[in-house]
């Protein structure tokens, strides 16, 4: 296995030279992450579909448990249960624009990965960086467990357990576990773990800072440890689930799914689930005793258990809904847990958004209004105005508020506009607005899929490197 211990110093190298100005060593971090014996357990598979490019490139990698659809190409790169999902992908003859620029591409657009080691992370959307908008890079980079890459092109950055780079290209940047951004472009930043910051040039500023003892309690990742805390836990006592779904070639699927929806063969879907119209359930997504209702999705790395969505709501890439009653177009953020109790079930109103990386877990009854903005950590029903504010109320700040650990500078309006305006895209994309003939999205367009299974060398000199594979229309 000489070759794959190779690669992943080789790997570790790379970041660290990017990373000098913070002395940071991604060594112990990844080192014991997942023994190496492992990535010879798991096949990679990609996807082919008539709605979908054919273009594939891997050599010199890793790609044990991995998924690719789109155009990519992987090159002296270890995936580890990663999802490189490249169905938003901007084609050529599209336009692109940044602030006052516009520009026609040339050619489609590609996820290229080189040198980097993703760890169960998911990769999707597309490159808003100007300076390469056909080309969504990854290089000299790590991201570890559940770590979410949207839209967020990178090169020597390091990503913590569960942080999300969402619609910003990082250069040479740190996120902490469970740490959140969105803020267009960043150098040699490093942002602190539990901290959800969201900027946009010249029009507002979101942040929020997660208590330690918060942090400790359900993210933990510490330099020669893998991640623990109660994430980490709850995912853990699913995987049998799992293994059952990638252990068998064709499998039946345990509930109906209609013509106009979509549902992985590798998500999990237990019994008594109800899957409306339009919707779509990604892979890994886990559905469990649960109603989702006409043009909800759920995406990679969901978990969605004794609870009832009432249609069009959006379950975020990592987001876990458990004992809860969500009504029409709530919408929950990446890598959030909003739990409630088995017998009395939380109660998130029409409209109300959950910020990315908001834990609501409450044993006492709690019932969110609609139209609310929700962010932060609430364990009782008390916190709850601590940690929330009506959309229209924030609609009308032009300057700036603080409530709690939450500051917010610049125009409300301009903010709450954001969110309405990508929650109708994502439903748009995933084909929550399918008319029947038109407006197909990502719930029509991911049904007819086939999967084809790629393995590394089992011995010999190239053990746990997989054969080099050019796949081009």
């Amino acid at each position: 296995m000489q070759k794959l211990e190779n690669l992943l110093e080789r790997i570790i190298r790379r970041l660290n030279l990017n990373l000098r100005s913070f002395d940071f060593d991604a060594g112990p971090y990844l080192r014991e992450c997942i023994p190496l014996p492992q990535l010879l357990k798991f096949y990679g598979f990609y996807a082919v579909s008539a709605h979908h490019p054919i273009h594939f490139h891997f050599s010199n990698s890793n790609l044990a448990g991995s998924y690719f659809l789109g155009k990519c190409r992987v090159e002296n790169a270890i995936l580890y249960k990663s999802d490189i999902r490249g169905d938003e992908l901007k084609c050529k003859g599209d336009a692109f624009q940044h602030r006052n620029f516009k520009l026609t591409l040339d050619q489609d657009e590609l996820i290229w990965i080189a040198d980097s080691f993703l760890i169960k992370t998911l990769v999707h959307n597309r490159s808003h960086d100007p300076e390469n908008p056909e080309i969504y890079h990854i290089r000299n980079s790590a991201a570890c467990h559940y770590a979410n890459i949207h839209g967020a092109p990178m090169e020597g950055s390091f990503l913590g357990a569960f942080s999300t780079a969402d619609l910003t290209a990082l250069h040479g940047c740190v996120l902490g576990s469970y740490a959140y951004v969105q803020a267009g472009e960043l150098w040699h930043q490093k942002i602190e773990p539990g901290q959800v910051w969201i900027n946009h040039y010249n029009n507002f500023d979101f942040k929020y800072q997660f208590p330690e003892a918060v942090l400790e309690r359900y993210v933990q990742f510490t330099a020669g440890n893998p991640p623990r805390g109660l994430f980490m836990d709850f995912i853990e006592s699913r995987k049998p689930d799992f293994r059952k779904v990638f252990d068998v070639v064709n499998l039946d699927p345990s509930t109906s799914v209609p013509e106009s929806s979509s549902a992985s063969r590798y998500a999990v879907i237990k019994p008594e689930t109800h899957i409306g119209e339009n919707v779509l359930v990604a892979q890994r997504a886990y559905i469990e005793n649960s109603a989702l209702g006409n043009g909800t999705n759920a995406q990679e790395n969901c978990f969605i258990i004794n609870s009832k969505l009432a249609g069009n709501n959006v379950t975020a890439h990592g987001a876990k809904i458990i004992n809860a009653v969500l009504e029409e177009k709530a919408f929950v953020g990446f890598n959030s847990l909003v739990r409630g109790a088995p017998d009395t079930p939380l109660a998130i109103g029409r409209g109300t958004v959950i910020m990315p990386h908001t834990i609501i877990d409450v044993e006492a009854p709690l019932s969110i209004p609609a139209g609310q903005l929700v962010w932060g950590y609430i364990s009782t029903p008390d916190e709850l105005a601590t940690h929330s504010l009506a959309l229209q109320d924030l609609e009308k700040t032009t300057s700036g508020l603080n409530i709690g650990r939450m500051e917010f500078r610049g125009s409300g309006p301009r903010f709450v506009a954001s969110f309405r305006n990508r929650i109708e895209h994502i439903l748009e994309a995933n084909g929550a607005y399918f008319d029947g003939t038109g407006r197909r999205g990502h719930g029509q367009k991911s049904q007819n899929v086939s999967y084809n299974i790629i393995q590394a060398y089992p011995f010999g000199p190239r053990q746990g490197i997989y054969p080099t594979i050019d796949i081009q229309p």
